[in-house]
């Protein structure tokens, strides 16, 4: 008899829920980056092992909605929470027990799925640290099961994927053998540009940015063509990705293009193209396009 089943990973932007999918998956599934609002969509990471396969939801961080684009991520986290078969609630040791990790502990409880708590990046705690915050972690009263660990290290991650693979239900795998995600390839592509500009723009503009993978060809093998829009809402935001001299963009491209040869198995030629939208985040015509539901 097999097991599988769906976890939904909640907690506040930038805990490192992005790093953890990752590790447990084994390969990237999700970009990550020290910016929160980060991840948009809701992202499945697969983790198979024995008898027992288990979905990994990447959920965008709970926030206040300030616009059409926060409103359908905060809607996403609705639906991915009612849906779950374990809830794992993660929060950052590094910061503590704060505000926002008591408003989403509060939406847990009387939940219908099992919730267990992950206090992540332990590894940069001291052993007294460590105590305090997983005494604050009791104090939010969501599960008796608390986890230190650290997503990056891989510190304490194989005794949370067994105590997780014991509460999926029974009944068959959901994705094939081999399988590591449900995005399709373009937006993991897409996904992938994105986090090289986040990176290069980290204080300037990454929330207003959004990337389109319009065609991916291969003219011979060995060798695929990407062609990529970036968005942006102003055209002081389009100078700044451009930069002097078109170094910016460039830069961007060529860490771009080496995430997509990994992730592609090939040389990959990138061709990028920045357009601005104003507004685009409250653009509901662009924001179904985009995937963003």
């Amino acid at each position: 008899m097999t097991r599988s089943g769906f976890v939904a990973l909640a907690g506040r932007p930038n805990v490192g829920k992005s790093t953890l999918v990752n590790a447990l998956v084994g390969e990237k599934v999700a970009i990550v980056s020290d910016r929160p609002q980060t991840t948009r969509r809701a992202i499945r990471g697969v983790c198979s092992s024995g008898d027992c396969q288990m979905v990994f939801v990447d959920l965008p961080g709970v926030q206040r909605p300030r616009d059409a684009l926060t409103e359908r991520m905060a809607h996403r986290v609705r639906q991915e929470l009612e849906g779950a078969d374990a809830v794992l609630l993660v929060l950052n040791g590094e910061q503590g027990v704060g505000p926002g990790d008591r408003f989403i502990a509060q939406a847990l409880v009387g939940a219908s799925a099992a919730a267990t708590i992950a206090v992540n990046k332990v590894d940069r705690l001291t052993r007294a640290q460590t105590i305090a915050v997983l005494e604050q972690a009791v104090e939010l009263e969501v599960s008796e099961e608390i986890f230190p660990i650290s997503a990056r290290a891989g510190v304490g991650v194989e005794a949370l994927v067994e105590h997780l693979a014991a509460a999926m239900p029974e009944g068959p795998f959901m994705f094939g053998e081999g399988a590591s995600s449900d995005q399709p390839r373009a937006v993991l592509l897409a996904e992938l540009v994105r986090e090289a500009v986040i990176r290069r723009t980290f204080h300037e503009l990454p929330h207003a940015v959004e990337v389109v993978v319009e065609e991916i060809e291969s003219p011979r093998e060995g060798l695929a063509r990407v062609r990529a829009l970036i968005w942006v809402e102003s055209e002081s935001q389009k100078g700044i990705l451009i930069g002097a001299r078109g170094r910016m963009i460039k830069a961007i491209g060529t860490a771009a293009r080496r995430e997509l040869e990994r992730e592609l198995g090939t040389q990959v030629h990138l061709d990028l193209s920045v357009r601005v939208r104003r507004d685009w985040r409250a653009d509901e015509g662009l924001l179904d396009r985009l995937g963003i539901t």
